[in-house]
């Protein structure tokens, strides 16, 4: 596919190729035990100005957009599901100030994450409102010239790592469509403190933790877009330019997998020659791979939209994160298999992608509130499609199409 790039996006992705398999893979197994987050991994890709990618060149960035997030996501994702996620999630934490910002709070923050020197994060979750994002409880109130929060975060991703935290909380609780403000919260901020860090099933390099804030203070001038009100719409703007990001991690995890599985498979030997040879191992090879390929180009489909701005990216960024990462649980699960009893041990790499991959079907989003997403934009859409309705009878209507015929046929008597 490399005809349908730019110089641009061939560049960032061979860097990230290049760090993936100079620096994260021969560190993968060791940050995945150690679940502490792997800081020569950030000095590589910041060195590599990796993190400006999509961030545009008038704040310090390179410009590439969402596609550039994805093809370097991918790359890092092939050599470890963590470090695809270390990296990407500074750009969920930045898409609200790019998305929604005030040209001073854009000049401010987003050349300090383009240029590597800070790291960011997104506060969204809670622990009554994880898929219910509208449910939130965190509050904030307008004390002189300062926003005060209170209340906590569940599950946020480079929680403890960043410096900045995109945070969303109840402002209005009396309103329906303005109840949720989002707010820029930095470290070292009175009030704000880190607390549980979670122990994961996968992912482990990076890390997820609660943040808690006990009447943490902040300047007036720290309310995203310098509104109150509009969080909610900014959060769903987002995560409409943050799925295919998580796409593109269990893209990369299912494209690693299949080639581990596919080296294994022409090594390992049982009676008498390599499992390779075994057409139900080619079969398994041969729908991994198919069901990869299938998930690149809808990845790259949907970072193009996000990136020309083209109608229905909500539907076409949900589509992306559905199909990808259920489609990486089934390959990483399908190598596993391919590895047999080797695969289930820690001494192999290949259980790591299983574990890695199950949790990009639940974050931004479960695979259950895409297909909602997604249905709910196909109905929305049938209204262009009224002209079919001559076509399709009612039914206890008389307008079948032998009705139809049968009138034809009277009237031309």
């Amino acid at each position: 596919m490399d005809e349908l790039f730019s110089a641009d996006n061939l560049k960032w992705r061979d860097k990230a190729r290049e760090i993936a398999e100079d620096v994260v893979r021969p560190l993968a197994a060791k940050y995945d035990r150690l679940q502490e987050y792997p800081w020569e991994i950030r000095d590589a890709l910041k060195e590599a100005e990796l993190f400006g990618v999509w961030i545009p060149k008038e704040y310090g960035g390179h410009g590439g957009g969402v596609m550039d997030l994805c093809l370097v996501v991918e790359e890092l994702s092939k050599a470890c599901g963590g470090v695809g996620v270390l990296f990407a999630v500074n750009a969920l934490g930045s898409f609200p100030i790019l998305v929604a910002g005030t040209e001073e709070q854009k000049k401010h923050y987003l050349p300090q994450i383009a240029h590597g020197e800070k790291l960011i994060a997104f506060g969204l979750s809670e622990r009554p409102a994880g898929s219910d994002a509208s449910g939130l409880v965190t509050n904030a109130h307008e004390d002189g010239d300062s926003w005060v929060i209170n209340g906590q975060k569940k599950w946020t991703t480079n929680g403890g790592a960043a410096d900045i935290y995109s945070v969303f909380a109840v402002t209005d609780p009396n309103s329906r469509s303005r109840r949720i403000s989002a707010l820029i919260v930095e470290k070292g901020d009175p009030g704000f403190s880190i607390g549980r860090k979670e122990d994961k099933m996968g992912i482990r390099c990076v890390p997820v933790v609660e943040l808690h804030f006990d009447d943490c203070r902040i300047p007036k001038d720290r309310v995203l877009g310098g509104r109150p009100g509009l969080g909610f719409k900014h959060a769903m703007m987002t995560l409409d330019r943050a799925r295919p990001g998580v796409a593109a991690q269990a893209l990369g995890l299912a494209a690693g997998a299949l080639e581990l599985a596919t080296v294994y498979a022409t090594q390992r030997k049982q009676f008498g020659q390599a499992i390779s040879g075994f057409q139900m191992i080619q079969q398994l090879l041969a729908d991994m791979a198919t069901n990869v390929e299938a998930g690149r180009q809808l990845t790259y489909a949907a970072a193009r939209a996000c990136d020309t701005g083209a109608e229905g990216i909500t539907k076409l960024a949900a589509m992306s994160k559905l199909f990808c990462t259920d489609m990486a649980m089934k390959v990483t699960t399908d190598a596993v298999q391919v590895f047999g009893g080797y695969g289930y041990m820690k001494d192999y790499p290949i259980e790591k992608y299983m574990r890695d991959a199950k949790i990009t079907q639940i974050y931004e989003g479960t695979n259950q509130v895409q297909r909602l997403v997604i249905a709910r934009n196909l109905i929305k859409e049938a209204g262009r499609l009224d002209h079919l309705s001559a076509f399709i009878p009612l039914p206890d209507h008389e307008n079948t199409i032998a009705d139809q015929e049968r009138a034809a046929s009277a009237a031309g008597a």
